[in-house]
């Protein structure tokens, strides 16, 4: 079974998505800030197979920040290097998808298209 940790501040686009991997077949692990999202991974390392984390959302301090899921995507590299992480947006910005793969994500993601991003990880996670 394939589990995917999934941290969006956005409760809709949360739970929207968790229902589109979850009929996809994946197990989901949920959180909404860069602190829950530490704090799932790292009691679920073993399991979980990719990260799919929200752009901007509460930093590890609690207060929203631009390129929060950066801060979490060095955090869970740090705790597992070969961890696949795609990094969701709502905006369509060139620069930010170059940020996001010289960050170490596989890739890059503008949400409202949850079939693409089932296709997208089912083809990160083929290439492993």
């Amino acid at each position: 079974m394939t589990t995917v940790l999934l941290v969006d501040d956005e409760r809709l686009i949360q739970r929207s998505l968790e229902k589109t991997l979850l009929r996809a077949g994946f197990d989901v692990l949920t959180a909404s800030d860069c602190k829950g999202g530490s704090e799932v991974f790292a009691q679920n390392a073993n399991v979980v197979n990719i990260a799919v984390l929200d752009l901007n959302m509460p930093s590890f301090d609690g207060t929203p920040k631009t390129g929060a899921g950066f801060d979490l995507l060095d955090d869970l590299k740090k705790k597992k290097a070969d961890l696949p992480v795609i990094i969701l947006t709502a905006y369509d910005e060139v620069s930010r998808a170059k940020d996001a793969v010289s960050h170490g994500a596989s890739a890059f993601f503008v949400k409202g298209r949850e079939q693409g991003l089932v296709e997208l990880i089912q083809k990160i996670l083929n290439e492993k």
